[in-house]
């Protein structure tokens, strides 16, 4: 599991004064950076052997400026090519956003998958985790 701190900027919050449910996805992407690296080592965009095929976002609870915010990133699934993300935001100890996202292993020359295999696979597999139980 990978984990990053965020401090939380004025400008993500909304008129209620809670983060805007739009923050969340941009703070996910950034907590999957580690990730990122097993397949582009220097994060050069030139090289990029990743699409994004699908997101989702579930919202247990407010988060609030002026408290650093904790992501977690593991995988939830491993398949042949591609692969589940599922990261969580919590604030003061309490999960107050999960989300998923399926990644593809791609090869944006010759426009398909590629089979995830060997170290890369072995790297991948050290994040399997299941999901932790909904806080209430």
């Amino acid at each position: 599991m990978f984990v990053t701190t965020l401090e939380p900027a004025f400008h993500d919050t909304d008129a209620l004064g809670h983060i805007n449910n739009t923050r969340l996805p941009a703070w996910f992407e950034q907590g999957r950076t580690e990730l990122f690296r097993f397949f582009t080592p220097d994060l050069d965009p030139r090289k990029w052997r990743l699409i994004l095929a699908r997101f989702d976002v579930e919202f247990m609870a407010e988060l609030h400026y002026g408290t650093s915010v904790e992501i977690c990133t593991y995988l939830t699934r491993l398949g042949n090519s591609s692969f589940t993300v599922t990261q969580e935001a919590h604030q003061h100890g309490k999960l107050c956003a999960r989300g998923n996202t399926v990644m593809v292993h791609y090869d944006h020359d010759k426009k398909c998958a590629q089979p995830l295999e060997g170290e890369l696979r072995a790297a991948l597999e050290a994040h399997l985790s299941t999901p932790q139980e909904t806080q209430a």
